[in-house]
């Protein structure tokens, strides 16, 4: 089955006092490409997050934001610096007697005289603790992205079909179409040569005349164009319903796929396969521009 590459999804796992938020954005990209942004201080997080994703995904731009809550090492988030307080207290102390100022060192006044006393408190994260949360919630997130990868996927691949079953019935039309077309130049090839020659006052043998025609007759067939044209359609559906990946060979199917419609208007000559020709390359244009959001 096929699946489209543009997807979001969020997912929230906890474990004791510890959450992990995820959010993941998928877009088009001809590889993976994933981006991952990891709080301050958790860079050791970023590699491991990016194997998770590669099990997951073979292909797509990915955007991936982690946040985490640590509500233990908020409450901790301060931290006295004893030694600093103990001085200003001293010297506050020392400040009144030598003043003569009466009056207590309150906490107060502690706190407004001592710059630094209270600071915040450097943020230790044991990554190895919090990794399995993280592993979790990415892994969460991760099956809502591939469902609804997989559910805009079913929808392409209907549009899909439809646009293959066209396209296969203007092939059997070229076909029907260029039935009479060899024979039809190989007479009007030997009226025009013959008339030359006639201007000319040329004889030339019949037989060798009847070869280099029909030769030249058979540069129009069509037939071999038309068997590979069926052989791509019958591919195609072949690579939609593989569990693998497609994107990438349903686009070099395509090239291929216009290739042989190219050959075709160009052998054929005649404005019946012409027109229907140019139908079905607008066609495959639209295909391929559908095919670029295939996984």
């Amino acid at each position: 089955m096929i699946k489209s590459m543009t997807a979001y999804a969020r997912a929230s796992r906890s474990e004791g006092e510890v959450t992990a938020d995820v959010e993941i954005r998928t877009y088009n990209s001809r590889h993976l490409d994933p981006l991952v942004r990891v709080p301050s201080g958790m860079n050791g997080l970023e590699e491991r997050i990016k194997s998770i994703l590669a099990t997951s995904l073979a292909r797509g731009r990915v955007e991936l934001r982690l946040q985490i809550t640590n509500l233990q090492q908020d409450m901790d988030a301060f931290e006295v610096d004893m030694a600093r307080a103990a001085s200003c207290k001293t010297a506050l102390e020392s400040l009144g007697r030598t003043l003569n100022i009466p009056g207590e060192v309150t906490l107060d006044l502690l706190m407004q005289s001592g710059s630094g006393i209270l600071k915040a408190a450097e943020k230790t994260t044991d990554l190895e603790s919090i990794f399995p949360v993280v592993e979790a919630a990415v892994k969460e997130a991760l099956v809502s992205i591939d469902t609804m990868r997989s559910t805009e996927g079913r929808y392409l691949a209907e549009d899909f079909r439809r646009r293959l079953d066209w396209i296969e019935e203007e092939v059997n039309a070229i076909e029907k179409a260029s039935e009479d077309l060899v024979p039809l130049y190989r007479n009007r090839l030997m009226e025009r040569v013959s008339l030359l020659l006639q201007d000319a006052g040329l004889e030339v043998d019949s037989g060798r005349l009847l070869q280099e025609v029909a030769i030249l007759a058979d540069r129009s067939d069509i037939s071999e164009e038309v068997v590979r044209a069926r052989s791509h359609i019958a591919h195609f559906r072949e690579i939609m319903d593989s569990p693998e990946p497609g994107g990438r060979k349903l686009n070099f199917l395509l090239q291929e796929f216009n290739r042989e419609f190219n050959t075709m208007g160009s052998k054929a000559g005649d404005s019946r396969v012409a027109h229907r020709v140019v139908a079905v390359k607008a066609e495959l244009e639209k295909l391929r521009e559908q095919v670029q959001n295939i996984e």
